[in-house]
Parts: C-alpha cells; sequence; structure tokens
C-alpha cells in the first residue's frame, strides 16, 4: 500500500514537487480532468442557490484512476495553488473522490522549493470553506450574471453574443475611452525654447538649453515674445542645487508583473501569465498570482547576499513593502525567484527574458536609493515677467539604477527625457542668446488602452482580482467585443518660428501625431452590446457595483458574510430586470443609426449590425422593394461612418468588362474590395480604388493571381479530377476529396512524375486525422 499520495493540478508542477520527497510519497497531476471538473457545466438551485455537479462522461475513466490511487493510500495530500481557485480544486477533489478529512490534508506552498514543500507537509492544515465559498460566489454569480444576460443579447441585437459582470465592464472602460477621443478638439499652443551660449573658465563654450515658464495660446502672442527678446539681455537669476534620493520599485505583483512585461518585453497579459506558470511549476519562482509585494526574511537574507557579492556592500539595502492595495487577496508574498543565487536559468527565450525581469526586479527593491543632484537654473529676461528655466541631473550614486529602472505608460510618448548636464554657472552671469525657438504644438488626446494599462486600470476600480485579468482580457477579445490594432495617425502642419540675431524666420514643417499600435480598439459589435447592457443593466455595468461584488467576495474569504444569501439578494432584483428587457418591444433595431435620406431613392439610410456584422441598409423592411445591403468595410465603423461614405459602398458591385469570356466584377466585402472573375476572387491593392479601376488594371491583377495558381499547382489525373499534387508552404503535397495529405520529403524532389497508382497509395495509408476538441 502506498503510504502517501500527493495530488497537485498539472504533470510540470507534479514533476518538480516528485523531485524532492521520497519513495513514500507518490505525486499524481489532476491536470485533465480537475480542470473540466470545475469549469464544466453546472446547474443551480432557484431556492437554495447551490449548485450541482455531474462528472462528463469523457472524464470519468480519469477520475476512477484517482479514486483507485486514493484508496490504495493511507494519507492523501491535497497541493493545490494557495488561492481561493485552488482551495475550490481540492474540495472539487474531496468531493468526487469522497475523501475523508480525518486522512486528507491540505497544504500550500509560496514556492516549490524543498524547503518550502517538507515545511508544509509538517504544517498540514484543514480545507478552508471561507476560500471555497468566495470562489464559488464568484463562479455562481457569473454565471447567473452570464446565463441570463447572453439570451437577452441573442435577441435583441444579434445570435451567439455572451455578457460578463467583468468582462462588459472591460469593454465599457474600452468604448468610453474610444468616444472620449473621437469628442476630443486639439487645441493649439506655443513653446518657447532657447540656447544659451557660455564661456568656461577655460575658455572652451557650453551650451544650456532651457525652456520658457509660460506657453502662450496665440501665434502672435509667440511672434510678439520673441520680437521683444530681440534686444533683451538674459542673466542667471537663481541656481537651485538639491540632492534627490529615487526609491526603486517595489517586487512585482501579478498586476505589475503584466505591465512590465508588456513595456518591457512585449508580451500580452496572456503570455505574461503562461511563462510564468512554467517559472511557477519548474520551482523557479514564487505563486505568479498574488497582490502582496511582501518578501519574506529567507527572500531579504539571499537577496542581500547576491547584491553584495555582485555589487558591493554600499550597493544593499534590506527592506519590505507594505501591501496598500485594496482588497489585497490572500497571497503571502511578492513574485521573486526562489534562489536569488540562480542569476541565469535554462529554459526557452520568453521564460529567460521573463525570469530575468523579475529577477532584476527583486534585487532592484533590495537595493540603495538612486542618489541625484538636481539643479534648477532661472534664467532672467529684461523687461519680461517670464523666465527661462534649465533643468539638469547628475547622478551621483547609480544604487538601484546599475541593475533597474521601471518603466511607465507614457515613454511611449516621448514624455520620458534624459537627464541634462549643466555647465558651472553663478548667479548675475551674462548668457549669450544663440537661438530662441517658438514650436506648435498641440494638446493630445487620452491614450487608447493597451492590455497592460487597461490592466492597471481594472486593478485601480477595484474590478477583478489577479486571477481574473488575463482570462478578462483574452475572452473580449475572442468575443470580438475588442481587438487589436493599429490607428493611423493624422497629419499636421506645425509652425515653428526662430530668433537668432535680430530676424525672425518662420517655417512649416509635417509631422505625423496621434499614431498607436497595439492599442485595444472596440469593434462595432461591442459597442452596440456595451450600448445595450448600459441602457437596461446600468447597475450591472456600474463601476462601483463590480468592485463592491469584489470587496463582497473578500468578505466572504475571511468568513464574514454567507456567500448564499448574497447570491439570492443579488438574484431576486436582477431576474426582474432580465424579464423586463426580454419580454419588453421596441420598433428601434438594437445598435441601429439612420444616416439620412439615398437622394436616388429618397428610402432612408441606415446602418446597423446584421447577421454577419454591420451593414448598411438603404429602405426599410415596409417597402414593397426589399431593402438593399452592403456589408461595412473593416475601417469602417456604424458609430462614426457618414451618408456619404455608406452611399460609395452601393456604388458595388459594378461590372467593369469580360476576360477570356467571364464578367469582371468588383465589389467590397467585410476585408475590403475584390475583383471576382470565373468565380474566383483577388483582391483589390491599397493603392487602387475600386470605384476607378480599369479592366486593365483588373487584368492584371487576375494574371497575376493565375499565375500562382500555375505555380502552385503541380499536377492532375486523368483517372480522377479531385485528386492534385500541389505545391504549398512547406512542400508538395496530394490533395484528395477535399483533403490534404503529407508527401514523405524522399519523394518531393519527383512531386511531378508521381503516378495516379503512388498518390492512391499515399492517401491509403494516411493516419486518420485527430479529432477536433469542441471549442
Amino acid at each position: 500500500m502506498q503510504e502517501n499520495l500527493v495530488i497537485v493540478e498539472s504533470p510540470a508542477k507534479a514533476r518538480t514537487i516528485e523531485k524532492f520527497l521520497g519513495k513514500d510519497f507518490k505525486v499524481m497531476s489532476s491536470f485533465g480532468h480537475i480542470r473540466d471538473l470545475k469549469k464544466k457545466e453546472l446547474s443551480i438551485d432557484e431556492k437554495t442557490m447551490e449548485p450541482h455537479y455531474e462528472i462528463p462522461e469523457e472524464k470519468k475513466k480519469l477520475v476512477s484512476e484517482l479514486r483507485k490511487n486514493v484508496k490504495q493510500a493511507k494519507k492523501v495530500w491535497l497541493a493545490s495553488d494557495e488561492d481561493r481557485e485552488g482551495e475550490a480544486i481540492s474540495w472539487h477533489l474531496c468531493e468526487v473522490l469522497g475523501l475523508d478529512e480525518d486522512k486528507t490534508s491540505r497544504i500550500v506552498f509560496h514556492e516549490i522549493t524543498k524547503p518550502a514543500i517538507v515545511e508544509a507537509i509538517e504544517h498540514p492544515r484543514r480545507l478552508d470553506m471561507n476560500l471555497v465559498n468566495a470562489q464559488q460566489a464568484r463562479r455562481v454569480l457569473d454565471r447567473i450574471v452570464g446565463f441570463k444576460l447572453s439570451p437577452v443579447l441573442w435577441r435583441k441585437v444579434k445570435p451567439a453574443l455572451s455578457a460578463g459582470r467583468v468582462q462588459s465592464v472591460a469593454v465599457r472602460l474600452i468604448v468610453e475611452r474610444e468616444r472620449e477621443i473621437q469628442g476630443f478638439k486639439s487645441e493649439p499652443y506655443y513653446r518657447i525654447n532657447a540656447i544659451f551660449g557660455v564661456e568656461n573658465p577655460d575658455g572652451s563654450k557650453s551650451e544650456v538649453k532651457a525652456e520658457l515658464d509660460r506657453r502662450f495660446g496665440t501665434h502672435e502672442e509667440a511672434v510678439a515674445f520673441l520680437d521683444r527678446c530681440k534686444g533683451a539681455d538674459f542673466t542667471v537669476g537663481s541656481i537651485v542645487q538639491k540632492p534627490l534620493k529615487r526609491m526603486p520599485a517595489p517586487p512585482f505583483t501579478t498586476s505589475t508583473l503584466q505591465q512590465e512585461a508588456a513595456r518591457k518585453l512585449g508580451f500580452t497579459v496572456t503570455q505574461t501569465m503562461m511563462v510564468a506558470q512554467h517559472l511557477y511549476e519548474n520551482g523557479l519562482i514564487t505563486y505568479m498570482r498574488t497582490d502582496s509585494v511582501n518578501l519574506s526574511k529567507l527572500a531579504i537574507g539571499t537577496s542581500k547576499e547576491e547584491i553584495i557579492r555582485l555589487f558591493g556592500a554600499e550597493y544593499s539595502r534590506p527592506r519590505n513593502f507594505q501591501t496598500h492595495s485594496k482588497g489585497a487577496q490572500e497571497a503571502h508574498e511578492a513574485i521573486r525567484p526562489t534562489f536569488m543565487a540562480n542569476t541565469v536559468i535554462e529554459g526557452n527565450a520568453q521564460e529567460r527574458r521573463l525570469y530575468d525581469l523579475i529577477w532584476k526586479r527583486t534585487a532592484a527593491s533590495q537595493m540603495a536609493e538612486a542618489e541625484i543632484e538636481k539643479t534648477t537654473i532661472a534664467i532672467d529676461i529684461e523687461g519680461e515677467e517670464e523666465k527661462f528655466v534649465a533643468n539638469g541631473e547628475v547622478i551621483t550614486f547609480d544604487g538601484f539604477l546599475k541593475v533597474y529602472r521601471e518603466s511607465t505608460d507614457d515613454e511611449e510618448n516621448g514624455s520620458e527625457e534624459p537627464g541634462n548636464t549643466l555647465p558651472a554657472l553663478k548667479v548675475g552671469d551674462v548668457l549669450e542668446r544663440r537661438e530662441i525657438t517658438s514650436t506648435e504644438r498641440f494638446s493630445m488626446a487620452p491614450q487608447r488602452y493597451t492590455e497592460a494599462s487597461l490592466v492597471k486600470k481594472l486593478e485601480e476600480l477595484g474590478i477583478g482580482r489577479p486571477s481574473t485579468y488575463a482570462p478578462t482580457i483574452s475572452t473580449i477579445q475572442q468575443r470580438e467585443y475588442v481587438q487589436k490594432g493599429n490607428k493611423k495617425g493624422e497629419e499636421h502642419i506645425y509652425i515653428v518660428d526662430t530668433l537668432k540675431g535680430i530676424k525672425i524666420s518662420t517655417k512649416n514643417k509635417k509631422e505625423t501625431v496621434g499614431k498607436e499600435t497595439g492599442k485595444l480598439l472596440p469593434t462595432d459589435i461591442g459597442i452596440v452590446v456595451n450600448d445595450f447592457l448600459m441602457h437596461n443593466f446600468p447597475e450591472i455595468m456600474d463601476y462601483n457595483f463590480t468592485a463592491k461584488v469584489e470587496a463582497q467576495f473578500d468578505k466572504i474569504a475571511e468568513g464574514k458574510e454567507e456567500w448564499s444569501k448574497m447570491m439570492k439578494t443579488f438574484d431576486k432584483g436582477f431576474e426582474p430586470a432580465v424579464k423586463e428587457v426580454m419580454e419588453s418591444r421596441s420598433e428601434h433595431k438594437t445598435g441601429e443609426r439612420e444616416l439620412g435620406i439615398d437622394p436616388k431613392s429618397g428610402k432612408p439610410v441606415f446602418v446597423k449590425i446584421g447577421r454577419f456584422g454591420p451593414v448598411a441598409q438603404i429602405g426599410s423592411a415596409d417597402d414593397k422593394e426589399k431593402p438593399r445591403f452592403s456589408q461595412l468595410p473593416a475601417d469602417k465603423s456604424i458609430e462614426t461612418i457618414t451618408l456619404d461614405e455608406a452611399l460609395v459602398l452601393f456604388k458595388l458591385p459594378r461590372e467593369i468588362g469580360k476576360y477570356e469570356g467571364k464578367t469582371v466584377t468588383i465589389g467590397a466585402g467585410r476585408f475590403g474590395p475584390y475583383i471576382l472573375h470565373n468565380k474566383k476572387y483577388v483582391s483589390i491593392p491599397k493603392d487602387q480604388d475600386p470605384l476607378t479601376i480599369t479592366l486593365e488594371d483588373a487584368v492584371k491583377l487576375i494574371e497575376a493571381r493565375n499565375e500562382q495558381e500555375k505555380q502552385r499547382h503541380i499536377k492532375s489525373f486523368e483517372e480522377d479530377s479531385s485528386m492534385e499534387v500541389l505545391n504549398g508552404r512547406f512542400g508538395p503535397y496530394i490533395a484528395y476529396a477535399g483533403r490534404n495529405y503529407r508527401m514523405p520529403k524522399a519523394l518531393h524532389e519527383k512531386a511531378a512524375e508521381l503516378t495516379y497508382a503512388e498518390c492512391k497509395e499515399i492517401v491509403e495509408k494516411a493516419p486518420e486525422p485527430k479529432a477536433h476538441k469542441r471549442r
């Protein structure tokens, strides 16, 4: 009989733990089936609000294997993760495997190391049902909202849509930011910068760059100021030298790790969590879902040793940070390397890069402050109230900056400027005016959210917890409410006036402003669903409600609130609201917007969400003639498209002539304009207008497509027209009866010589394709 059975979530975690335990312990992974057990469909008793669970048929064999090992073990140890979800997994295992609490011990550890595991086994505990109930409350509440709101969207907006308590609020943030940007009116202003010359004691020349402490609202004011500077003297009015200390950032929490990995490494939030999960399960970092910035005494001690070894004693400054985040979850420590002595690890490139980031952030948090001497020089202008101000910074001791510098969301806008070293000056020194420049600038609209900045905003509002950020952002993109994309900037002409000597020269320059890459953009579907939910279910979409619910989950976890009572109270008010919206009748189609009247037909023109996405429509269902429809191209939105832009869509499709006896038609689809010829499509390049493209240009594109097809086609057979040998991305392959078959590499060079019988043999010997998992 096996002495001890340890059950964990994943095979990787099982392998790592197994290394540290002796022969008396057997470690099993519940990876495949337990993940389904906690995510499976569940029904809810309307009276008690208790969930009912049923093991999926395909998982029963896996569960029976676990049950068999449980019966053979004298003692069972449940070692799932230490957060609420991990506690719920252990409870599910107890329920499904029929575990006796007297024989079952719950163990938790923040890092997968031998000391941590031995410590956990020496101090086991019982299941914490408060944590389980908090997780159950989150799951059940999210299902109540999702299961009841989604059918409303199917009927009122479009089939196959879904809603969620956290995901819908995240979409609201993105939609509101987009509308804020659309409604923003940029205002010009004028910055004045100057370059002054200084003669050093050794006779050499230096420059001082300074900016005026005032910005002008009009071009006339800026030029008038330059004109007054023509005969003015410039003297040093004051010099203030101030020693500053810059503190390092605290070690990583889930949120700050996601943000920094996005800024510094270009990782998505989901990618960061997947890589961090691998690092944790392989015993390289501590648990990666945490709100805490605390470090253990052991971690602080080992960090000190490593910092002194690598950089010297003057760089060491042990400290512990306090967690101030509201509603911080039950995690005990920040994300850090399990062993600070491991400055480099084995693994793939992503794992090495993320580990390096975590190591540097942890080390920096235990290093001395950076010491900086900041100098501010005020330069007086004869006869003027304004002053030029020059700032300089000198790092006198780099401290933690030797290892790590924290990034910000503003860096991409160029707001972070490096420190400037100033020459030695004294009060009363007269400066030589070399050049004063007035540059027209424009006030900037708010930035669209990146994945990282959205996580930061959700955390600020108290919406969600560490385990929910990644799935929330992933879900809203999978549902196509939000897409990650780029926005083209607008070309601005700005005025630069420069005073040199007594002459003011004026130049017009061009720049592109507002260009954004990798930002979260709301789709038409996302905007329509958001507006519908905001109008009909404002309480669910309220930021304070969502944050309040999270606070209630925290109270349940602390044993201060009954979870089933919370569910009943919520459902009592929510169910009637859902019923009222479902039964309401509205003549106005959700998301529909009337643009105006078509001058040719006199019928109204609408844009709305159709069965296959956003469409423009001329006419209504009440007309004798059927309405005309046109799919909106990807670069147009139902919220911003104009009447003229919509009418252009109805100029397509248009026939432009014939080629090889077949009609050539120009059309427009969801993914842009196309040419249709002989039942085959060719995309029209962006630099060609589908409304003016000629037959000659279309034929060139058709012939180019045909040439590509010829190069792709290697051989066909008279015996069977459905059998072809084609050239693909990875070499020749066989296409037969709607399926593709790999060809042995040894036959690649002889692909054109293969006989029908040889191809048939390859097809018959090919393995059956694996069944695709249901999404």
